[in-house]
């Protein structure tokens, strides 16, 4: 399959024009034109996602997260983000980024879906597309009230996490929850402002979770990897699907760090 028909098929998930303005989506590296048998989908475009794509043949490496954030002012092999553009071209490897792009049109609703949530709204950045509202995260409410203990259960075993951080206000009964895959600071008055309990993102700083706290809002940290590696699993179910006579292979879960 051409790459250039590969990605069209790939916008009608999630279009390129849904990504932030500071965002970097789309073919990174590579040639439109390349004839694609083999697909490898990661989370993030490291050394280990790009071995793994050589290894089984891959002529398209497909990831959530883009590799290429700043302009290369250089591409050569002094610096780890350029030496793994060289290794894309050594391999004749072509490489696509769907980020944000994929968080306004997907991610929120796949992770509430996992959650039993009954999705009311996006919940930041909002924007309009053919006369549906579109943005980052979720905000909905649950089949039935649950304890903050009860919700960090069903948290942990949506995504399948050993352990979640709880920034814990004081709270009976949870039935509205907002939920913003990735790393979500940015959303704590978007959710406040939207009525939420909870909040269930990542990558939360002290500061911010007891301001949080201090608004009435409890936050459950699930950690950046921790909820996007669904962007895996949708991926590959869908490009399976959708793509005929091209073989998708998908990265196994691969937490970024460990907890000791």
């Amino acid at each position: 399959m051409i790459l250039n028909d590969m990605i069209a098929q790939l916008q009608t998930v999630a279009p390129e024009d849904f990504a932030e303005e500071w965002d970097n989506v789309g073919l990174l590296v590579g040639d439109r034109k390349q004839d694609v048998t083999k697909v490898f989908i990661a989370l993030d475009a490291d050394e280990a996602a790009i071995a793994q794509a050589k290894a089984v043949g891959a002529q398209l490496l497909l990831t959530h997260h883009p590799l290429i954030f700043s302009p290369l002012k250089k591409v050569n092999c002094d610096h780890f983000i350029s030496a793994r553009v060289v290794e894309l071209l050594r391999s004749q490897m072509s490489y696509y980024a769907m980020h944000t792009n994929f968080d306004a049109a997907k991610m929120g609703e796949l992770a509430a879906k996992r959650m039993g949530l009954t999705v009311e709204a996006p919940l930041a950045d909002l924007f309009e597309r053919d006369g549906k509202t579109y943005g980052i995260g979720v905000v909905g409410n649950l089949a039935e009230p649950e304890t903050l203990g009860g919700l960090c259960a069903v948290v942990k075993d949506a995504f399948q996490l050993d352990t979640v951080k709880l920034f814990r206000a004081e709270v009976d009964r949870i039935s509205r929850v907002a939920i913003c895959p990735g790393s979500g600071k940015s959303t704590i008055r978007d959710a406040i402002a939207a009525g939420a309990q909870v909040l269930i993102t990542g990558d939360i700083d002290h500061h911010s979770g007891i301001d949080a706290v201090a608004q009435g809002l409890s936050i459950i940290d699930a950690g950046h990897y921790g909820i996007e590696h669904i962007f895996i699993e949708y991926m590959e179910q869908y490009l399976k699907e959708h793509l005929e006579g091209v073989e998708i292979f998908a990265q196994r879960r691969r937490d970024p760090f460990i907890v000791l």
